[in-house]
């Protein structure tokens, strides 16, 4: 069902992007970085010196032939019509990075590296603005949120979920998955039950700014709402069987793809929960109040909505895809005017679903 890009890469391929103007960019294991057209013609090709893994690439949306890519602790700023040489490069990470993130504004670029720290990089002085230092384990992912270009949310195998204000050095707010996931127990978790820790793979903030999800190795997908300098779970919901690795939102809309360890994707339609709580703020802040009066830390979201069984009904997804394999990043991108998934996974190819054969 899916059309394969290959002829360019011969690793795993790690992460990708795609261009307001239809170019995809991968990165893969190794130090290699392709470009390709959206018919998947390798259009380009570059291998870092070093040979790190390119771990993130991210286009410019303004200046869409510009192309920002993090190998090992390094961020290279290059021109994807001429990928020999480098624009610029930014060593301002002390271990790996994972994932980048640019704001609306285009003036900051994030980078989530394997000590826990993300790094803020004034892209007009060119130097560090802010260096958040908040996870205690590695950083897998950073997303700005859109329409807000001083905020970002992260997330990391320490288990935790972040809102940040680059006004603060501190997050504004702070949420533990696997204690949520425990609060929301009413009676013990047998042994067994805890296998898979929370530990949080990936973050997505929808367009709207305020409704963003996070996929975690415990198979299961939360939707949280930024409420002023604090967040709410929304929704909790499983369909993986094993670790969620990648969440990403489709552009403006409230559906959600989600890839993982089980080698299957999914889309979700998660709009009419997200719209059914704006409607009623009121009777939904009442609610909330009552079910975190029992435990409260400062600082920190101590408690989870009831699971989504129980108040939402059983949340299924609108289209389920036997991958086969791991799923190491994937995107939703117009090609041809035609919305298609793109997956990077274990294999040296490129995976493509036209959405609308679904």
């Amino acid at each position: 069902m899916a059309v394969k890009w290959t002829g360019g890469h011969s690793s795993p391929i790690l992460c990708l992007n795609a261009s307001q103007e239809g170019l995809v960019a991968s990165g893969a294991e190794g130090g290699d970085l392709m470009v390709w057209g959206e018919d998947g013609t390798p259009l380009g090709h570059k291998r870092f010196q070093g040979a790190d893994d390119v771990t993130s690439v991210l286009f410019s949306p303004s200046c869409p032939t510009k192309l920002y890519a993090s190998h090992g602790e390094t961020i290279s700023l290059l021109d994807v019509r001429s990928l020999k040489g480098s624009l610029d490069h930014f060593h301002v990470n002390e271990e790996e990075i994972n994932c980048l993130s640019l704001n609306e504004t285009e003036n900051l670029l994030a980078s989530a590296d394997d000590s826990g720290a993300i790094k803020i990089l004034d892209l007009e002085n060119k130097k560090v603005s802010r260096s958040l230092k908040r996870h205690s384990n590695i950083c897998s992912s950073v997303a700005f949120r859109p329409q807000r270009p001083q905020s970002l949310v992260s997330c990391g195998l320490d288990m935790q979920v972040m809102l940040w204000n680059l006004q603060k050095a501190r997050p504004l707010w702070i949420t533990n998955l696997q204690e949520d996931e425990t609060e929301e127990m009413e009676s013990p978790q047998s042994p067994g039950q805890l296998l898979n820790p929370a530990l949080a793979h990936s973050v997505s903030v929808a367009s709207c700014g305020n409704i963003f999800s996070c996929g975690a190795e415990d198979g299961k997908v939360r939707i949280f709402r930024v409420v002023g300098v604090k967040c709410e779970q929304e929704l909790g919901f499983k369909g993986h069987t094993l670790g969620v690795s990648q969440v990403s939102f489709l552009p403006e809309s409230y559906m959600l793809l989600t890839g993982g360890n089980d080698g299957k994707i999914m889309l979700w339609d998660v709009s009419s929960e997200v719209e059914k709580k704006q409607k009623s703020p009121t009777k939904h802040t009442h609610r909330k109040k009552t079910k975190k009066a029992a435990y409260t830390k400062q600082g920190r979201n101590t408690h989870a909505l009831v699971t989504d069984e129980e108040e939402h009904g059983k949340i299924l997804p609108k289209l389920s895809v036997e991958h086969g394999e791991k799923v190491n990043w994937l995107l939703s991108t117009k090609i041809k005017g035609y919305q298609n998934i793109l997956v990077a996974d274990q294999t040296s190819c490129v995976s493509v679903y036209p959405l609308k054969a679904f």
